[in-house]
């Protein structure tokens, strides 16, 4: 299973917890001490930790990707998700569908979209 860390955008604590309680391996930047870090730290410090980064922020990750692999730079994933599209339960299926389906070496310098991951 992918393991998940969510920077600040994305670390609702109820969805932290919801994750966890089924099983998931969460950390957020504010269990991690990283609040108020660029976006470029939170990729790089999942990446490090070889958490999958989950975020919100789909603009300024996209970028970030598209830098990344133009510098030949790798990233350990990114899962995106509109703000306020989804309920918090909606989230947690959607994740918990790409955790379990996906696996670490599958995330390596790719981006999914929860959009992309509703029933199947």
């Amino acid at each position: 299973m992918i393991r998940l860390y969510m920077d600040e955008d994305g670390m609702a604590r109820n969805l932290a917890r919801a994750l966890r309680q089924h099983g998931a391996t969460v950390m957020t930047a504010y269990d991690e001490g990283l609040i108020k870090r660029s976006d470029a730290d939170h990729l790089d410090y999942a990446t490090a930790q070889g958490y999958t980064l989950f975020s919100f922020n789909a603009g300024d990750y996209l970028r970030l990707h598209a830098q990344d692999l133009a510098a030949g730079k790798s990233h350990a994933g990114i899962i995106l998700s509109r703000q306020q599209t989804y309920s918090t339960g909606e989230i947690t299926r959607r994740l918990l569908r790409v955790m379990t389906r996906k696996s670490a070496a599958d995330m390596i310098n790719h981006v999914e979209f929860l959009s992309a991951w509703g029933e199947r």
